[in-house]
C-alpha cells in the first residue's frame, strides 16, 4: 500500500475505485480458488503457550507457529492445514538452529544487523498499529453506510447482451448474412461457423457488457442495434463480425453481500490512509540536503514520498 496522494486527490481516486467495483457485475470471490478443505482428522489448533518443541532447550510454541505460518504463507498454500503446521514447526526448529550458529559467529553484532533490526522493529509495529485501526474502521455500519451512499450517487450504465459470428473474410461474412436472411438460425450459424471458440460454444452468446468494454468498432455497432437486429459486418483487428443484440438494461448494482469483501479492503485503506496523513500532520520531518528528492516526483501532487505499508 502507498501513503502519497493529498486528501482531496485520495479521496477522489478512491472513491472513483469504489464506484468501478459496484459497478462490477461478477464477484471477485469467484476468482479466488477454495481453501483446502478441512478433513476430522485434523487437530484442533492447540493453545498458543503449547509448546510443541525444543532446541537446545529453547521452546517453540503453538503461537510461534501461528506466526511463521503467516510469513510462509505463500510456500505453504497448496498444502493442508497439518501439513502447514509440520512445516512451520521445521521451519523454526531450523530457524533455531541457524541463529544460535550465526550469534556463535557473532554476526548480530555488527551495525548492519543492529540497524535491520531497529527497521524491523519499526516495521512490526508499523503493522500492529495498522491492524489496530483496521479493525476499529471496519464495522458492519460503516460498510453499509458506503456501499449506500456510493450506490446511490451510481449514475445508471446501460449494457446490453448481444452474439456474434466472427469470421476471417468480408466475403464469409456475407455468407452467414445470407443464411440469417433465409432465417436460419443465428446460435446454429454461430456454432458452426465462428471462429471465436469461447462464444461459438454458447451460439455466439458473448453476455452482458457495458460501453467500453469491446473493441472501439464492436462496440459503436453493438450500441447503435435495437434488440433482435442483426448488424452489418463489422471489421476488427479480429476479422469480421456479424452482431445480434438480444437484449439492453441499466447495469444492476451488485448486493452489498457480493461486494463485501472490496468495501472491507477499501474502507481499511482509506482508514490506514487517513492515520498516515494525520501522524505526519503532527510529526516534524526535516529532510537534509543529501535526503532532498531527487527528480521528478513518483506520483504527481503527492505529499511526500512513499511509505510502503503491508495488508493486515
Amino acid at each position: 500500500m502507498t501513503f502519497s496522494l493529498s486528501p482531496s486527490r485520495r479521496s477522489a481516486a478512491l472513491g472513483a475505485s469504489f464506484a468501478l467495483i459496484l459497478a462490477a457485475v461478477a464477484p471477485a470471490a469467484a476468482q479466488t480458488p477454495p481453501a483446502p478443505a478441512a478433513t476430522a482428522a485434523e487437530a484442533p489448533t492447540p493453545d498458543p503457550k503449547t509448546v510443541l518443541a525444543t532446541v537446545d532447550g529453547a521452546e517453540i510454541t503453538a503461537g510461534e507457529v501461528e506466526l511463521a505460518k503467516e510469513d510462509l504463507q505463500q510456500s505453504l498454500a497448496s498444502m493442508t492445514e497439518p501439513q502447514r503446521r509440520d512445516y512451520a514447526l521445521n521451519y523454526l526448529i531450523d530457524l533455531k538452529i541457524a541463529a544460535r550458529a550465526a550469534e556463535k559467529d557473532k554476526l548480530g553484532d555488527t551495525s548492519e544487523f543492529k540497524q535491520r533490526i531497529a527497521y524491523l522493529h519499526d516495521r512490526a509495529l508499523m503493522e500492529e498499529l495498522l491492524q489496530k485501526t483496521s479493525k476499529a474502521a471496519v464495522t458492519d455500519e460503516a460498510m453499509r453506510k458506503l456501499y449506500d451512499e456510493t450506490a446511490k450517487n451510481l449514475k445508471p450504465e446501460q449494457e446490453v447482451r448481444a452474439s456474434h459470428i466472427l469470421v476471417k473474410t468480408e466475403d464469409e461474412a456475407k455468407k452467414v448474412e445470407e443464411r440469417l436472411a433465409k432465417g436460419e438460425d443465428f446460435a446454429k450459424i454461430a456454432t458452426e461457423v465462428s471462429t471465436d471458440p469461447g462464444s461459438a460454444k454458447q451460439g455466439g452468446d458473448l453476455g452482458f457488457f457495458a460501453k467500453g468494454q469491446m473493441v472501439p468498432a464492436f462496440d459503436e455497432a453493438v450500441f447503435k442495434l435495437e434488440p433482435n437486429k442483426v448488424s452489418d459486418p463489422v471489421k476488427t483487428q479480429f476479422g469480421f463480425h456479424v452482431i445480434k443484440v438480444t437484449e439492453k438494461r441499466e447495469r444492476p448494482i451488485p448486493p452489498f453481500e457480493q461486494v463485501k469483501p472490496q468495501i472491507e479492503q477499501y474502507v481499511v485503506r482509506t482508514a490506514q490512509q487517513d492515520l498516515i496523513l494525520k501522524l505526519r500532520g503532527e510529526a516534524k520531518v526535516e529532510r537534509t540536503k543529501a535526503g532532498e528528492p531527487q527528480g521528478q516526483p513518483a506520483i504527481p501532487g503527492a505529499d511526500a514520498p512513499p511509505a510502503d505499508a503491508p495488508k493486515p
